[in-house]
C-alpha cells in the first residue's frame, strides 16, 4: 500500500468521526444548561469545522481550503475574546 492510498484511507475514516462530533456539539448548543456551555460548544464546533476543512482539503487536494480553515480559526479566536469580554463585563463594544 502506497502512502497516498494510506492517507486517503485515514482521511475517509476521519470524516465520519468529524460528523459525529459536529452532531454532539450541536446537541450541546441546543441543550446546554448554561450560556458558557453553549458558547464552548459553538467554539468547539467552529474549531472542529476549521480542522475538518483542512482534512477535506488534503483529501480533495485543494490548498485554498487550508487558507480558509486558518482564516475561520482566527475569526473564531477573535469571537472567543469578544464573547469572554462580554460575559465578564456584560457590555458590548470597545
Amino acid at each position: 500500500m502506497d502512502v497516498e492510498a494510506l492517507v486517503s484511507l485515514v482521511l475517509t475514516v476521519l470524516i465520519p468521526l468529524y460528523v459525529t462530533s459536529f452532531l454532539l456539539y450541536a446537541v450541546r448548543v441546543v441543550k446546554g444548561p448554561t450560556i458558557p456551555d453553549r458558547v464552548l460548544a459553538i467554539d468547539s464546533l467552529g474549531y472542529d469545522l476549521a480542522a475538518f476543512m483542512v482534512v477535506l482539503s488534503i483529501l480533495v487536494r485543494s490548498p485554498l481550503m487550508v487558507v480558509s480553515g486558518l482564516t475561520l480559526a482566527l475569526w473564531i479566536y477573535a469571537l472567543d475574546i469578544y464573547i469572554a469580554k462580554y460575559l465578564e463585563a456584560r457590555e458590548m463594544g470597545g
